[in-house]
């Protein structure tokens, strides 16, 4: 076994003899791990943030776990649960449980950072065992004793095989691949087994220097940095906000708790841009915020070290005692920020007095705050009942794409099961408020509190045919008594126009929206973005509700079977609904064409409850449509009413020249084979002759005849209805394939796509214009792709995961 040149011989030696006779398993007769390394001694590894070591654990040793490490470790489906991504994560360790586990009967108990556990004995009380040596510090058992240390070292001394394409009787590759989480004492049994399953694993190794640094780190007791002091202006904002959500009157204390409800997941951050334009969003001129922060519940107040409460929902009882009493904090968050969790959100004096205007100034009276009875705070229209919807709809609807981000970017890495109930490219538009506003529309919404409600809290694993059927009923319920309360309202014909659409107030770009779905993660955007959808969704309050309450607030990735396909189920009527409402924009006979189109061999019970739909609805629309075409009329219509809204960021057109996009726009005209032969995210790098570089992510959009299929989404899927989606910029989380090429090369690389029949074509194709897993260029790519991600996009760049790259 080779080691790095920077330690002395004599801890070569020592180092070599321990590892070669196996002590990790006790190889030295006699003798157990207490006698060979010491005891056990957990401390803290974080440095002062002012000190040396610190500050060379910031410049040296961070750069490379982030680039080189954090790119598979830093989400829940991180393997052995391992998260590189802050020093609170290394420290804490791997685990042998599996969050992802679709088919567990009972919940599993939570294990997020920061919030279930907070010292290093909770979480070894709770089986994660330590990747760094904590016994006793000496450079030799630093590195013998280090799992993290023998990982590297494997790969170092056993690179990848030569070929381009990996051995899969070599590696376990795929989402779904059985997880190895050795121990220290069973590191060498892995060795001998899996002598090419060091780390980076089926990834190139590091390089020499980098190599270097992380083992002298490890070898000098891994030590790391404690988060800084913040700086005045900065804990000045922090405690004017923390006052304001604190106050104790009740109108506060019911705002502060539905701020906390649906803020719970942001990345904050304090920041003076106007809100609500284009500007304000993340341009390649807008500053990279250095201090970031979670909104907790702490059972300290403001001035005390917080003290996080580990509900295992945000609207669960903090369980306080008598008192009950908690306070909001904001708490920083100084770990790696990672593509796939990153929400960002900004505060500002500006967003605290948007607040104030919709929760605080209405004349309103909070008499009695609503309990933590699960009947109570997991129905957000019983729990919120005394705010105005006006200010619940706003708070929602002007920040529309982080509400709904909320559900792709949550807990869920991995979300075929929250997912596999939506479209792969669909776009979003929103009711106008106005229609919405008043007393009448609230107390609606109150007395349909019993068919609203949702499922999430159930961990009931009874028949999927049984609670489909339930949900249905209550959804049909819901509908025969709104339509009831519109003919109220609205005596007469009511006739649905563009007028119900929000326009985002003429200047906000979140009025419209594209999801694109990945199989199993998904990312929103602001604008309608690619080629005119197969579907659309138009949303109200109701809906952005029960969506966030759903698949954001109830959905508990540590759940049991039940409780995911329950959620699962109700999306269901979620998504009808959201489509059926765009729908009513359009004739009867389109309406039940697109109907019947978009759910294709699906079941009676399904036609059943589209039929009731369209029996909801009580006239054609007040719009003129000319074409045979009245779906694209449609798009066209809302595309001209919202020109000025709509965020151009992801259009080909406005990034690229008339010779580009000439060549570049035929990939969005690739459907069926070539399409399907595809990856799913995949990004390309085009390389220009003055030395810059162009980004494009390309998407492939999987058709399917319908989306009701729960567990057998395959059996509906259409591959002749594949397509490509190529835009500019990074989209997604996480890239299956990497290409990159010069500029004047794309004409070839586009042929090379659209004449694509079969995995041969394919795999000659990532010959030619490829940078594979296996490739002596991969790493240089990586990090070229993050640096143009962090200079184009600084607010919203994050470390793209890896855990999903293909193997062809």
């Amino acid at each position: 076994m080779k080691f790095s040149g920077a330690l002395p011989r004599r801890l070569k030696i020592i180092l070599a003899s321990l590892l070669l006779a196996g002590c990790a398993t006790a190889g030295f007769i006699g003798m157990n791990e207490d006698e060979l390394f010491g005891k056990t001694q957990i401390f803290d590894h974080k440095l002062s943030a002012d000190s040396h070591g610190a500050a060379y654990y910031h410049q040296e040793v961070q750069p490379i776990l982030e680039n080189r490490c954090v790119v598979c470790h830093g989400c829940y489906d991180a393997p052995c649960q391992l998260k590189l991504s802050s020093a609170d994560g290394i420290m804490r360790g791997a685990s042998k449980q599996v969050v992802y586990n679709g088919t567990r009967l009972l919940a599993s108990e939570p294990t997020r950072l920061g919030i279930d556990a907070t010292t290093i004995e909770e979480w070894r009380a709770k089986d994660f065992f330590p990747v760094i040596n904590e016994r006793n510090q000496t450079s030799a058992i630093n590195m013998a004793n280090s799992v993290l240390y023998r990982m590297l070292a494997l790969k170092a001394n056993n690179p990848l095989p030569a070929d381009d394409i990996l051995d899969e009787d070599d590696f376990s590759l795929g989402l779904n691949r059985p997880q190895e989480c050795p121990t220290s004492s069973e590191m060498h049994a892995y060795e001998e087994d899996h002598p090419l399953w060091g780390m980076p694993y089926a990834l190139p190794a590091l390089s020499a220097n980098e190599y270097s640094t992380l083992s002298g780190w490890i070898k000098g007791g891994a030590p790391m940095a404690a988060s800084p002091k913040l700086p005045k202006d900065i804990q000045q904002q922090v405690d004017d906000w923390e006052s304001f959500l604190n106050e104790t009157d009740n109108k506060h204390r019911l705002t502060a708790r539905y701020v906390y409800e649906h803020w719970f997941l942001a990345s904050l951050y304090f920041a003076d841009t106007p809100l609500f334009n284009k500007d304000s969003y993340g341009t390649a001129n807008t500053e990279r915020p250095r201090f970031w922060f979670k909104l907790v519940r702490s059972a300290t107040p403001p001035g005390f070290p917080i003290k996080p409460i580990p509900t295992r929902r945000p609207y669960d009882d903090p369980q306080l005692g008598i008192s009950g009493q908690f306070y909001y904090r904001l708490m920083p968050d100084d770990s790696s920020i990672v593509a796939k969790t990153h929400m960002p959100y900004q505060l500002s004096s500006e967003r605290m007095e948007w607040i104030r205007s919709m929760f605080i100034e209405p004349d309103y009276e909070v008499k009695e705050l609503p309990g933590y009875d699960t009947d109570i705070s997991a129905n957000p229209f019983v729990a919120f009942e005394d705010i105005p919807i006006s200010a619940r709809y706003r708070f929602m609807l002007e920040e529309a794409e982080y509400t709904i981000t909320g559900f792709i970017k949550g807990p869920v890495c991995r979300g075929q099961v929250a997912l596999n109930v939506i479209d792969d490219h669909f776009w979003v538009f929103f009711v106008e408020p106005k229609h919405l506003s008043g007393s009448s529309y609230s107390e609606f919404l109150k007395s349909q509190s019993d068919n609203l409600k949702l499922p999430g809290t159930e961990e009931s694993a009874t028949g999927i045919v049984t609670n489909w059927i339930k949900y249905s009923w209550l959804h049909d319920k819901y509908l025969d008594a709104l339509n009831a309360w519109l003919i109220d309202r609205f005596p007469g014909e009511r006739r649905q126009s563009l007028s119900m659409l929000w326009r985002g107030d003429d200047h906000n770009p979140n009025a419209a929206l594209t999801i694109f779905r990945h199989f199993d993660s998904s990312t929103v955007v602001k604008g309608t973005v690619g080629q005119p959808p197969k579907t659309a969704w138009l949303v109200d309050y109701s809906l952005l509700e029960r969506i966030h309450y759903l698949l954001v607030a109830e959905f508990d990735v540590f759940g049991n079977i039940g409780h995911q396909l329950n959620t699962r189920l109700y999306m269901d009527f979620l998504r009808m609904e959201g489509e059926h409402n765009f729908l009513t924009l359009l004739p009867h006979d389109e309406r039940v064409r697109l109907a019947n189109y978009w759910y294709r061999d699906t079941s009676e019970r399904v036609r059943k409850h589209l039929v009731n739909y369209e029996e909801h609805v009580l006239a054609d629309p007040a719009i003129e449509y000319k074409t045979d075409h009245p779906k694209l009329e449609l798009f066209g219509k809302i595309q001209t009413l919202l020109k000025d809204e709509l965020d151009n960021k992801y259009t080909l057109a406005d990034h690229v020249l008339p010779g580009e996009l000439s060549v570049l726009n035929r990939l969005n005209s690739v459907r069926g084979r070539a399409a399907t032969e595809m990856p799913e995210i995949s990004i390309l790098t085009l390389d220009n002759m003055n030395g810059s570089s162009q980004v494009f992510t390309i998407l492939r959009n999987s058709g399917h005849s319908n989306l009701t299929g729960l567990l057998y989404e395959e059996n509906n899927r259409l591959p002749a209805e594949d397509y490509l989606t190529i835009v500019p910029g990074i989209l997604g989380s996480y890239p299956s394939a990497f290409y990159r090429l010069t500029s004047f090369r794309a004409e070839e690389f586009v042929n090379a796509i659209v004449n694509m029949q079969d995995d041969d074509d394919y795999e000659k194709m990532m010959d030619r214009f490829g940078v594979r897993r296996t490739s002596e260029r991969f790493w240089q790519n990586s990090d070229d792709i993050r640096h143009w991600y962090s200079q184009h996009d600084p607010l919203n760049a994050g470390i793209l995961d890896y855990n999903r790259l293909e193997n062809r």
